[in-house]
């Protein structure tokens, strides 16, 4: 198989977050038939669903040649790794990671949606991936990653407030994305 690109969407609000989320970085990177080619900065998000912490989401941007339900597969087994439960719909996790776009597909399975559903709408996929893959394409709409950005409010998301978050790699300017800090 050809290798694609591939973008997997992280979250987590339960536990060390920042510790759960450099590992499951740490685990992607090292799945074989995976390369990792960007990691977003991490950002601290509003939940959406019922009242919960507040989520560090970012996005990963990946090589891969395994298929669609094979990567999920393997996100799923690192999840499992961190000890995440589904108990309630949008509830709180230790890691959620989720597998937004493979390459142009559409697939609807019982098992796989992907592009994932709504994520055309969310502030927590999209800002962070604007960083790295604002030439991505949502293969339902065809607009791009970038123009996707600009159409949603920011509300609720700000920057994750650590020194060693991992380093951004070159996408487009943010300053219009981001709310203003407090003051």
């Amino acid at each position: 198989m050809d290798s694609v690109m591939a973008v997997v969407g992280l979250g987590s609000n339960l536990g060390d977050s920042l510790g759960l989320a450099n590992m499951a970085v740490e685990s992607i990177a090292m799945l074989p038939e995976v390369r990792l080619i960007a990691c977003s900065r991490w950002y601290r998000t509003h939940p959406v669903g019922p009242p919960q912490p507040d989520y560090l989401n970012g996005c990963l941007l990946l090589e891969t040649t395994l298929s669609a339900p094979g990567l999920l597969t393997a996100l799923q087994a690192i999840e499992t790794q961190a000890q995440r439960q589904r108990l309630i719909h949008w509830g709180p996790r230790t890691l959620d990671l989720d597998l937004i776009l493979y390459a142009d597909l559409i697939i609807n399975s019982p098992t796989l949606t992907v592009p994932h559903p709504h994520f055309h709408e969310r502030g927590f996929v999209l800002i962070p991936l604007v960083e790295i893959y604002p030439q991505g394409r949502d293969p339902l709409t065809g607009k791009t990653i970038a123009a996707l950005a600009q159409e949603i409010t920011p509300e609720g998301i700000s920057l994750w407030p650590v020194a060693d978050a991992p380093e951004t790699r070159p996408g487009v300017a943010l300053d219009s994305l981001l709310p203003e800090p407090p003051r």
